[in-house]
């Protein structure tokens, strides 16, 4: 748990941009909402691949969004339902299950059906709100932090320079 905690950190630290990491996690939002093995979870991880996105942030966003899906598969159930049953579609899905690729994806399934909708719905805010969040922990957390007596006190310690010089050699910075 410490080590995800350092590795989110260190992302949320680094100089990528801002953007990468708030699209990271909304794409690891998609993948962990969805069961794993979907095959729209395969176009995810083809955009990942494709677009310039932060892998670590995925990974971590990945193993928390997965976590905390089980927590949401009612409301996912719930959401799924409803569209699955709408009136208005209820050919539209017929004709997309008699076809044997959209059965493949499992869409009549409630709880993909239910928690692709949700994910797909959060994407954009999400987003902007990861974003936000972000820049302002860039702001104002991490400057304070970097200003704070402790870290400057640990920067001229010994420990802190014997660190500094493993990095390099290590190609750390």
């Amino acid at each position: 748990m410490l080590q995800m905690l350092a590795k989110l950190l260190k992302v949320l630290n680094s100089e990528a941009e801002p953007g990468q990491v708030s699209l990271a996690f909304c794409f690891a939002m998609v993948a962990g909402f969805t069961p794993l093995l979907s095959l729209h979870n395969l176009l995810v991880l083809f955009l990942i691949l494709l677009l310039r996105v932060n892998l670590s942030a995925f990974i971590l966003g990945l193993l928390f969004f997965t976590g905390f899906a089980y927590m949401l598969d009612p409301l996912f159930h719930k959401a799924g339902l409803a569209l699955l049953s709408a009136d208005p579609m209820k050919e539209t899905f017929t004709a997309l299950y008699n076809n044997p690729y959209w059965r493949l994806t499992h869409f009549n399934n409630t709880i993909v059906a239910g928690s692709l909708l949700i994910s797909a719905l959060l994407f954009v805010p999400f987003y902007f709100l990861f974003n936000l969040l972000i820049v302002k922990y860039r702001d104002y957390i991490l400057e304070a932090i970097r200003k704070s007596k402790l870290m400057q006190f640990f920067k001229a310690s010994k420990f802190y320079q014997a660190y500094e010089k493993i990095a390099i050699l290590r190609g750390g910075e």
